[in-house]
């Protein structure tokens, strides 16, 4: 099951300013077929990345796992964990790709205990390539399934990694990501890390913002300067609901859930917007 990262707050996002639509260009300078758009601001949002279920009566816009197919009639985000090895996937990629997997001097796998996720390892040119022979199928099932964005989980990956991933690892990771999606005409999310800079986030390719509890760490603001409202906001306490809804719930697609996100008839289903 996909999992968000809801408590991961040290960073978050902002660059540079999304263009509404774009178009992938060959390099021969022509334009291509392929063209995306982000989702529309201020849209009614739903965010089922745990479990896929009917949406409810005016959401428009709604994230789901890359497993899972795409609601009909709505813009669909495709979720993907792009930075590291989901839980149950463990034993695949250790078995299948090891060198994918990030290890500390001593040769010991680096996790991200909070998930008990693996760190993948981006950290060079070649295994950014092996990375995107595995990562770019999940991006052509995304598109041949009919989903238009992409939120490629865990951006801030690199905080978690020792020291032994840099930001720039991570943007020039997700650049080649937003190339290969773009050219698939799948607009690309940046999934939270708000402190990376406007610079950084146009290397990286970003359209828009999918950002966590921005309003319970006062960060809405840093996402907004960069995508105006193509920013989505998924809350999951209360009060920052509360906050989010009366401070950017006029301009942006604000959105609050249980933080197992979980499907409507569980004891735990929580979904409101603003």
């Amino acid at each position: 099951m996909a999992l968000h990262r809801f408590h991961k707050r040290v960073l978050a996002a902002a660059a540079v300013a999304a263009v509404a639509v774009g178009v992938a260009v060959a390099g021969n300078g022509t334009a291509e077929a392929a063209t995306w758009a982000p989702p529309p601001g201020n849209a009614t949002f739903d965010y089922q990345i745990g479990q896929a279920y009917t949406p409810p009566a005016g959401v428009t816009v709604v994230s789901r796992d890359h497993d899972a197919s795409p609601a009909a009639g709505l813009y669909n985000i495709c979720y993907i964990n792009a930075f590291q090895a989901q839980t149950a996937d463990a034993s695949w990629w250790k078995t299948n790709h090891p060198d994918l997997l990030l290890h500390d001097a001593k040769g010991n796998l680096v996790i991200d205990k909070d998930w008990n996720e693996i760190l993948l390892d981006y950290s060079t040119a070649a295994k950014r390539t092996g990375l995107m022979g595995i990562v770019g199928g999940w991006i052509d099932g995304c598109a041949s399934k009919g989903f238009k964005g992409l939120e490629p989980d865990n951006l801030d990956a690199y905080t978690r990694s020792k020291g032994l991933l840099t930001q720039a690892h991570a943007v020039a990771y997700a650049a080649a990501l937003s190339s290969y999606a773009h050219g698939k005409g799948l607009a690309v999310g940046q999934k939270n890390d708000a402190d990376l800079s406007s610079a950084s986030a146009h290397q990286a390719g970003f359209d828009f913002a999918v950002a966590e509890e921005c309003a319970d760490y006062d960060e809405c603001q840093n996402y907004t300067a960069t995508y105006g409202n193509h920013v989505i906001v998924i809350e999951y306490s209360k009060s920052g609901y509360t906050k989010a809804c009366n401070s950017v719930g006029r301009t942006l697609s604000v959105v609050q859930r249980d933080v197992d996100v979980t499907a409507p008839g569980s004891g735990s289903y929580v979904f409101k917007t603003c």
